[in-house]
């Protein structure tokens, strides 16, 4: 007698789909990955919001899941570029928030499933997740739910949630010597430099005029590995645009008018260190695709030469304007903001941290004391100098404080008449 085996419900193979996956936490984009996978998603990962743009230029995506803390950029500032740039690509954060209409369906649900098995055990709010497969029994989670339990969550553990950024408190003991003061703007600079400094990470270096951008990479240079090779500093705005090649490449003898001898470039002269280029903004777009090709790929060719150089050095980039503005409007080159803007490190105008001020003042009056007699400073002085709005930032209340210093001539205190502000300065 025949015997036949029962019949085996199989369900229809799911359709491959890509996510690129933004966290700074490798751990967590393991655990996301490997529950995703199972669920037939194709995961490519990104470490900060630059390196995610930079994977939906390469190649189309469905979703990005979106960590709620970038280490390059701020994440309201990725989401407002990520919706301008690709309209049509779903956007889930870890809190569940989104921006595409279809909030209840099941590709979301599988992210959101994902997300709620992937978060650490302590994290109450993603315990207890259901168990679901590729079907439209997907587990039922909306946003509002999410949002609540992170803000319950986030009040048991006196953590402030502002959007979708955690704002927690940072020790003093993190800052390095080069910044003076503790607001917490600071501190953040610091903690930055530190958790990058080790890594050969490309870094955008992003302030106004006047707060310490090339402090900043001097000190990503000295807490590196590659500290004891150069430091070689570049100003693009500071060189004519028919030099600034042949400056950052180097040339060959005769490459043009007046090079009477070869010479090698600034790239070249760091080798094994570090290139800092400051106001990268202001490069032309002629030689913007020139550095990409550098940077991509570690060769470059010295202006009148066609043999192509190797050089090792890591880059750190600086500006006072914003390249995210800059690429949008075609004036610098989305591909290679990409590619400086890996980590991200803002430097805080002044006036943002005025608490820092009484710190910065005894520094600079003691640092001018080790070469003439010191000098103290009037209440008076102090809270003109509290009142002043710094458009200048902290160089310009170094040179302030240098003016009052020669003012007061041998006395041993600076008065408040003699503190002057930039077209007040020579006034009778």
């Amino acid at each position: 007698m025949a015997t036949f085996a029962p019949a085996v419900k199989r369900e229809a193979s799911a359709p491959t789909r890509t996510a690129v996956l933004a966290s700074a936490d490798l751990s967590f984009r393991q655990r996301v990955k490997e529950t995703l996978t199972g669920l037939h998603w194709k995961i490519r990962e990104a470490e900060g919001g630059a390196e995610a743009m930079a994977h939906l230029d390469a190649m189309p995506a469905e979703i990005v899941i979106l960590d709620s803390w970038l280490p390059d950029l701020e994440v309201q500032e990725f989401i407002g570029e990520f919706e301008r740039l690709y309209p049509y690509v779903d956007l889930v954060t870890v809190d569940g928030a989104n921006t595409t209409k279809t909030s209840r369906s099941p590709r979301r649900n599988e992210i959101l499933y994902a997300l709620r098995r992937s978060q650490d055990a302590d994290g109450a709010i993603w315990n207890s997740a259901p168990v679901i497969g590729w079907s439209e029994e997907a587990a039922k989670i909306t946003a509002e739910e999410s949002v609540e339990a992170v803000a319950r969550v986030a009040s048991e553990n006196h953590v402030t949630v502002t959007g979708t950024k955690e704002v927690k408190s940072l020790d003093a003991s993190c800052r390095l010597p080069e910044f003076i003061g503790n607001h917490p703007a600071m501190l953040e600079v610091s903690r930055r430099i530190r958790l990058v400094a080790q890594r050969t990470t490309p870094v955008l270096v992003q302030g106004p005029t006047g707060t310490g951008k090339e402090l900043v990479a001097r000190a990503l240079h000295r807490l590196s590995a590659r500290s004891s090779r150069p430091f070689v500093a570049l100003n693009c705005a500071a060189i004519p645009e028919a030099l600034l090649e042949a400056e950052l490449f180097g040339h060959t003898r005769g490459a043009f008018t007046g090079a009477v001898q070869g010479r090698i470039g600034r790239i070249e002269a760091a080798q094994g260190g570090t290139l800092f280029l400051d106001e990268i903004g202001e490069m032309p777009l002629q030689l913007q695709a020139k550095l990409l090709r550098f940077v991509e790929c570690g060769e470059l060719q010295r202006v009148g030469d066609n043999e192509p150089v190797r050089v090792d050095v890591r880059i750190v980039a600086a500006t006072h304007r914003s390249l995210a503005k800059l690429a949008a409007e075609g004036t610098f080159r989305a591909d290679l903001y990409y590619r400086l803007a890996v980590f991200l490190i803002r430097t805080p105008d002044l006036s943002s941290h005025k608490e820092d001020l009484p710190s910065l003042i005894q520094h600079f009056l003691a640092a001018m004391a080790e070469t003439s007699p010191a000098k103290a400073m009037t209440a008076e002085a102090i809270k003109k100098l509290e009142a002043y709005r710094w458009p200048g930032n902290v160089r310009e209340l170094e040179h302030v404080l240098e003016r009052a210093w020669i003012l007061a001539e041998s006395r041993p205190e600076i008065q408040a008449y003699e503190i002057e502000f930039g077209e007040d300065a020579g006034d009778f």
